[in-house]
């Protein structure tokens, strides 16, 4: 009788062992599994921010493809043009270069390229010169139609802020003048 309990003891006990083992192994295989998938989300997660990052440098090409032929050819500008007809004709094509520079900045933050501080630090230098401001001027209604939650709104409201602190700055060195803006919420970011 010892016997067979001593044998069935190492039965139970290896048995046990071996039930241990295999959910030691399921359990392995399960983390294995999960660690794949994660993986392969994250993966799936890069090329779809890859595939964004060439759809925007695609649609800056065109950006750019479409204002160049606005600006040789003043035919082609009157298409688009949505300027005050009391604006001169060649500065409303030096407008369009305008919007070329401001929507490349765009396209750059919006990329992931340029982050926040980054943006405001381009926008302070180009919004240095009389005509960018002028341009800014006259592009206000077409900013009026943009939806008041997006990126370009906020992007706006930030140059907006940022001529007037520039227009009430007491010095010559327009590099320091400004506060760059708080992170946004959902704002791109270089690392994405």
């Amino acid at each position: 009788m010892v016997t067979r309990k001593n044998a069935t003891g190492r039965f139970c006990s290896a048995a046990a062992g071996m039930l241990v083992a295999t959910a030691g192994l399921t359990l392995a295989a399960r983390r294995r599994r999960l660690e794949a998938e994660r993986l392969g989300l994250r993966r799936l997660e890069l090329e779809e921010a890859a595939s964004r990052r060439r759809a925007l440098a695609h649609q800056q090409r065109m950006h750019w493809e479409l204002l160049t032929r606005a600006m040789d050819d003043a035919s082609l500008a009157a298409v688009i043009d949505t300027y005050d007809k009391d604006i001169p004709a060649e500065k409303r094509r030096q407008f369009f270069y305008a919007n070329a520079w401001y929507v490349n900045l765009y396209y750059l933050y919006e990329a992931g390229l340029l982050d926040q501080q980054e943006l405001f630090g381009r926008l302070r230098e180009i919004f240095q010169t009389p005509l960018m401001r002028e341009y800014w001027e006259a592009s206000r209604a077409q900013r009026a139609t943009l939806d008041e939650s997006s990126d370009e709104t906020r992007i706006g409201a930030m140059v907006d802020g940022l001529i007037v602190e520039l227009d009430e700055a007491d010095t010559d060195e327009w590099w320091v003048v400004g506060t760059p803006p708080p992170a946004w919420e959902g704002a791109p970011s270089s690392g994405e």
